[in-house]
């Protein structure tokens, strides 16, 4: 097994690519050790000291380290976690993900901009994002406010600011012209 590694935006964040589905379908956010309990990789990869997120992809692991950790460090680690993780034949995941894709239900007078919203997030922005080892999800509106949970390698990132306010919001606005501003949220 052959796993290549990529930069991201984030110099605290690395891209893992292990040549096959990781999870196939969605995503998963563990931003803590606690939060990884129902996935056997994630869960792994957290017994790395100087591990502080693990993030799912279709076809990808990104990892997110201490800012006071050097990649030269733990990324051979973090290789062979994956690696034996997926020799051992182990599920990725205990049970089912999400089949909502991650966003936030929202019902109500605003469910049609919501929809133009999430198709937008879908179509334009998650595969881009996707390429820098996150995701971004939607999490609400409200008064023509959107908010977004920033995930994997955009969760921190020093450019994530700007891919929202420049990129995002710019490209929502311009669609949907009910939407004012985009602001990020925490879990």
């Amino acid at each position: 097994m052959f796993i290549q590694t990529e930069a991201t935006p984030n110099p605290a964040t690395l891209k893992f690519l292990p040549g096959q589905a990781v999870l196939g379908t969605g995503t998963a956010d563990f931003p803590t050790a606690d939060a990884a309990a129902k996935s056997p990789l994630a869960t792994r990869i957290f017994g790395i000291e100087g591990v502080t997120g693990v993030f799912l992809g279709n076809d990808f692991v990104t990892v997110t380290k201490t800012d006071d950790t050097d990649w030269d460090v733990v990324k051979a680690p973090i290789l062979g976690a994956i690696m034996e993780h997926f020799q051992s034949g182990q599920p990725v995941m205990d049970g089912e993900i999400e089949a909502n894709g991650g966003h936030a239900e929202h019902d109500g007078e605003d469910a049609e901009i919501v929809g133009q919203i999430k198709e937008l997030l879908d179509t334009r922005v998650r595969p881009a994002v996707a390429q820098d080892g996150g995701d971004i999800v939607f999490h609400g509106f409200d008064r023509g406010i959107v908010y977004l949970h920033m995930q994997g390698a955009c969760a921190g990132c020093p450019s994530s600011t700007l891919t929202l306010k420049m990129g995002i919001e710019n490209l929502l606005r311009h669609y949907i012209p009910e939407v004012v501003e985009v602001r990020p949220v925490a879990a």
